[in-house]
Formats: structure tokens, C-alpha cells, sequence
């Protein structure tokens, strides 16, 4: 596993003292994703959890939804003398049909679908319905989460530079937590995780990120059947709009006691 965070040496201005010091940065290192030995995408990601993030990335491609869909993966060295673990390789059960190399894209941390050539490449249909979902939470519960799942980001802790997902049950557990420099790799790290152990569809379950709520992490938690996905800061009119139509509740401005809910306000009581 790769260094999740290195030092570099900064130039510390405070007022009229200026000082140098070591100061730790989160990594940020390019993971290419094959499918049957075939590049199917190339993420920046934080090292770590790199399985977990390949088979939560094809989940959330609509290629998997099934622990049994997966065979292995495995990271390649391609036969170089300096094996590297930015590679890794997918294999698919014999039942499972490969991904069209024609969608082969690429990802930044800041952006899980640039280089997508369509919108409808975009939109991905779900497997399963969250709109049936009845678990219900209350105001104080969902508030909560925010707080618990900064206490679990130790690597945010050290260099201040990371996004983070966190996988909560209707009682307000923490099931998995994953950071990442990218908001959408942390949340293919827990679904990943999700998937390889045996529990999707995610019936039941809470969903709280940090950040901001693109369509994209809004659809992720979709195909992962979650019926609640919650964000400390804004979700864009997408986000709101795709919620809506899945029958997922999404709130926003998760901060102290008070939150906007945006859509599903019915799985939310007061208190």
C-alpha cells in the first residue's frame, strides 16, 4: 500500500514571522483501473484501498453490483523492474459482460466523470429502487454524523487535505469510513468495500460525505442502494434533481443542530 500522506518542507508566513518546517501533504498518485487486462480508467487518487476503490468504481459504472461479479483483483507491474501499485487489474465472472472500452475516460480528484464523451455516458441506471426504503432518522441523528466521521479521518488530521465518506446504519453506527484527495474516490472506496462484503444493496443505511454533493455522488450512492445521503456543504441543482426522481433523501449544510433537506424530507422527523 502507497504512502496516504508525504512531507515536503513550506515556507510558514504568521504576521512578521516567517519561519520554515516540514509539513505533511496528503498523496495524490494516478490509479489505473483495467478490466480484463484492458485500461477502462485512470483516477488521481490518495493510495490505499486501491481494490476497494476499483470495484466501487464499477459499481458505480453499472458493470458490477454483485461480490460474486468479481473473480480477483490484482495490482500489475507490467514486467517493469520497479513493480508499481498504480495499476490494477479487474477480472469479471464469466457471466458479467465487459465494460465498453469506448467509455474508457479519465478522472481527477476534482471531477470522477471528466472526459465522459456523452451525458447519457453520465447517467447510469440503478439496480435498485431507495424510493421503498423506509428507514427513518431523526434531525439530532443525521446532525451527528458530520462530526463523527470528521473524529475517524486520521489522515485529514495530519495534513488537513482530504475528503472523506462515511457509511453509518439507521442508529447512527459508523460501518466504514475512506478518505481520499477525491470526494467520488472515497465514496467508491466505501461502496467498494460494500460490495466485497457481500452487502449491497445498502438498504437502510446513511450515507454522510464531506464537502459538497455533485449528481455524480448522488448517483453513486444510488447504484449502491442507499437511501440517504447527507453533505456538510451545497448540493448543485443535478444533485437535488436526481435525489428527487430516485426517492433518495439528500440534506445539505450539515453544521451544529441545523441542515437543509433538499429531497425526502419524509425519512426525517424533528428531534
Amino acid at each position: 500500500m502507497g504512502r496516504r500522506s508525504d512531507r515536503r518542507r513550506v515556507l510558514r508566513v504568521h504576521g512578521d514571522l516567517v519561519t520554515t518546517r516540514p509539513d505533511s501533504l496528503a498523496v495524490e498518485e494516478p490509479l489505473e483501473i483495467r478490466v480484463g487486462g484492458t485500461a477502462f480508467a485512470v483516477t488521481m487518487r490518495t493510495p490505499g484501498d486501491d481494490f476497494e476503490l476499483a470495484a466501487g468504481f464499477l459499481v458505480s459504472e453499472g458493470v458490477v453490483a454483485e461480490v460474486e461479479d468479481i473473480v480477483g483483483i490484482r495490482h500489475c507491474d507490467d514486467g517493469r523492474p520497479d513493480p508499481t501499485t498504480n495499476i490494477v487489474d479487474v477480472t469479471l465472472s464469466a457471466h458479467v459482460p465487459p465494460p465498453e472500452t469506448s467509455r474508457s475516460f479519465y478522472t481527477s480528484s476534482s471531477c470522477g466523470v471528466c472526459g465522459k464523451d456523452s451525458l447519457d455516458a453520465v447517467r447510469t441506471s440503478a439496480r435498485w429502487s431507495v424510493a421503498d426504503d423506509d428507514v427513518a432518522v431523526t434531525t439530532d441523528l443525521v446532525a451527528s454524523l458530520a462530526d463523527r466521521l470528521r473524529e475517524g479521518q486520521a489522515v485529514f488530521e495530519r495534513t488537513g487535505g482530504l475528503h472523506a465518506a462515511g457509511l453509518f446504519t439507521a442508529q447512527g453506527d459508523l460501518v466504514c469510513l475512506r478518505e481520499d484527495v477525491g470526494r467520488h474516490n472515497a465514496v467508491d472506496k466505501v461502496v467498494g468495500w460494500a460490495l466485497m462484503q457481500g452487502r449491497l444493496p445498502l438498504r437502510g443505511h446513511l450515507l454522510q460525505v464531506s464537502g459538497r454533493t455533485s449528481f455524480e455522488l448522488v448517483q453513486k450512492a444510488w447504484l449502491a442502494g442507499i437511501p440517504l445521503l447527507s453533505a456538510v456543504s451545497a448540493p448543485s441543482t443535478l444533485a437535488v434533481d436526481l435525489a428527487t426522481e430516485a426517492g433518495m433523501t439528500l440534506t445539505g449544510f450539515v453544521r451544529g443542530d441545523s441542515m437543509n433537506i433538499y429531497a425526502g424530507a419524509q425519512r426525517i422527523t424533528t428531534g
